[in-house]
């Protein structure tokens, strides 16, 4: 095997190795060069090459959103690594663990007017859980370096003895930004200066012995003390839950849940929760209330004692609204990281896992005595799905119609990814399958990166992967396609309406030309070019018999990844949604 003859890239890869850092995204350069070589002449890891570095980032948050293990991402200097900043924001607000390893000029050659030089250290600001500027070796084409390093270290031949504390700082540095990414599962960034020549190699490493720092723990454990008797007296409870992976609540703890009358629960698609007497349409309920005749009187029956609130981001706005006006008493949230006080009424976070909560609430088994809390709304929710059914059949062919049939027909055990802006929302309207696991880039909420995060987490999926995207953000992340990693079970559903049909159901719309151009951005753009380009087998439908023949072939299809387009009317859909609302309110 070959070594990188440089010492600092050396140890990169070897503490990447120690740490299990096995996945490697690649963007070619020259400065990272002994990188590149020091990571692809290793067969422990697993590299990927993704030109576009904004693809890479999201490809990478892809993998890692998958096996919550760190995704290295590899790029050269200057304007690069840039790019990796959607990503990371990202990954930062959804806790997705990546290793961002910046290749940079040394420091005497930034602001000096050299190509390819930026301000690279500490770059990505609040955005990371760690950041360090490594320190370039001095034992490294040394006779080149001196005349700027001698200023620092006059004795040259010094520096050999020199390079050992600079190594170990760099060691220490590598050690702990891997680890907290593991620990904190958040973007970490190492900034890595090397000097040419770039592409040396050795048959031996040029750093023989490395030893993981011994990184001091910042949190002591403290022995939690759950408030059980609060509540189990309270008479209304409402559990919020925002975006989880898969299996984090158990079903014993999912049957107390349901089996206690004093307790509703809500859950969103990308929870990934899933029980019968649970709410998986929140905006189905809060709506309606929200047009009837006596709205305060309802919300003010539906307002809770505790919230208690589990998981990341919660994609309702409408929940939001109403809990911000019609706060509960107590809200806790439960999670070993971070609590945002979303709704302004944050009493306590709970630094533990959702389970460990609720086991610690539910361990005697006790349950609330007596309350119609579940049992009321209970009955008001079975209405409402049996008014959604009944709206599907009256409607025409739109958006609506469309994400009806797809939800239905999505194969169990598929992964499904969606894209942000109305995908997502008009996900949360519609039952999902409990085998089919969910996610969606809730971090930032952001259009850009959908298609590219999910072929990065497809790859590390087991079975196949679904990606539902507007036309939007499918055009924007274009190059996620261009990508050799994308597998043939593969399949994009691209809801094309001509523009961001959300924009239409937002307060301010007004149909001119103004709103079309610069708010809505039609387009009129033709998607099955792109697919050629990229190998896609290619479907249309552009009315119900279209779709429901074209989702009959489009999962069982065995010819490598493939795209379905559905063409639904650009100004119908915002009527049809909003009127789902109207047709359920009570």
């Amino acid at each position: 095997m070959k070594y990188t003859n440089i010492p600092l890239a050396h140890t990169v890869v070897a503490l990447c190795k120690a740490h299990g850092v096995k996945q490697i995204v690649i963007s070619p350069g020259s400065r990272n060069a002994p990188l590149i070589l020091g990571f692809t002449s290793d067969p422990f890891f697993e590299c990927f090459s993704v030109v576009d570095e904004r693809s890479a980032g999201f490809f990478a948050l892809g993998l890692s959103q998958q096996s919550r293990i760190p995704t290295a991402l590899v790029c050269s200097s200057g304007s690069a690594m840039l790019n990796y900043y959607p990503a990371v924001s990202e990954a930062f607000y959804s806790r997705i663990p990546l290793l961002i390893l910046s290749a940079d000029r040394p420091p005497y050659m930034v602001d000096i007017g050299d190509g390819q030089t930026i301000r690279q250290a500490g770059v990505f600001g609040k955005h990371v859980g760690f950041e360090a500027n490594l320190e370039q070796d001095l034992t490294h084409a040394t006779e080149k370096i001196a005349p700027f390093t001698t200023p620092v270290y006059p004795d040259v031949t010094a520096y050999p003895k020199i390079q050992k504390s600079v190594q170990e700082r760099n060691e220490n540095h590598i050690d702990q930004a891997i680890r907290t990414a593991i620990k904190e599962q958040l973007p970490v960034h190492l900034n890595v200066p090397l000097e040419e020549p770039l592409y040396g190699t050795l048959s031996t490493p040029p750093v023989l012995e490395l030893k993981q720092a011994d990184i001091p723990e910042n949190k002591v454990p403290v022995e939690l003390s759950f408030p059980s008797e609060i509540w189990h007296t309270a008479a209304r409870k409402l559990i919020l839950i925002g975006s989880m992976a898969p299996g984090e609540l158990p079903e014993s703890i999912l049957a107390c849940l349901a089996e206690d009358p004093s307790v509703i629960v809500l859950t969103e698609t990308t929870s990934n929760v899933h029980h019968s007497r649970f709410f998986p349409s929140i905006d189905s309920l809060i709506a309606p209330i929200e047009r009837s005749t006596d709205p305060n009187a309802r919300f003010l029956r539906l307002q809770p004692d505790i919230l208690l609130t589990l998981g990341g981001m919660v994609v309702s706005k409408k929940i939001k609204q109403f809990l911000r006006k019609y706060p509960p008493k107590h809200h806790w949230h439960a999670d070993p990281h971070i609590a945002y006080d979303t709704y302004f009424c944050l009493e306590k976070h709970y630094v533990c896992a959702p389970r460990e909560f609720l086991h610690g609430i539910y361990q005697g088994g006790d349950l609330t005595k007596s309350s119609e809390y579940q049992s009321y709304w209970a009955a008001i929710r079975s209405r409402l799905e049996t008014l959604r059914e009944k709206y599907v059949a009256e409607i025409p062919f739109s958006d609506f119609k469309s994400f009806h049939h797809i939800f239905r027909s999505i194969p169990e055990g598929t992964q499904v990814q969606l894209s942000n802006s109305s995908t997502v929302r008009y996900a949360q309207l519609f039952p999902m399958s409990p085998l089919s696991p969910v996610y969606c880039n809730r971090g930032t909420s952001g259009i850009d990166g959908s298609t590219s995060t999910a072929v990065g987490a497809a790859w590390n999926y087991s079975g196949p992967t679904l990606l539902i995207s507007g036309d939007l953000s499918f055009l924007y992340d274009a190059n996620g396609l261009w990508n050799r990693a994308l597998r043939t079970d593969f399949r994009i559903i691209v809801m094309h309406n001509g523009g961001g049909g959300i924009f239409r159901i937002l307060p301010g719309f007004s149909a001119n030309s103004t709103f079309e151009t610069y708010f809505e951005t039609t387009h009129s753009q033709d998607l099955e070019p792109l697919c050629k380009h990229h190998g896609l087998t290619y479907y249309a439908a552009h009315d119900e018999a279209d779709l429901e023949r074209q989702l009959d072939v489009f999962f069982n299809a065995d010819s490598g990844p493939a795209l379905l387009e559905v063409r639904t009317p650009r100004e119908l859909n915002d009527k049809i949604l909003l009127g789902y609302f109207d047709y359920l309110t009570w």
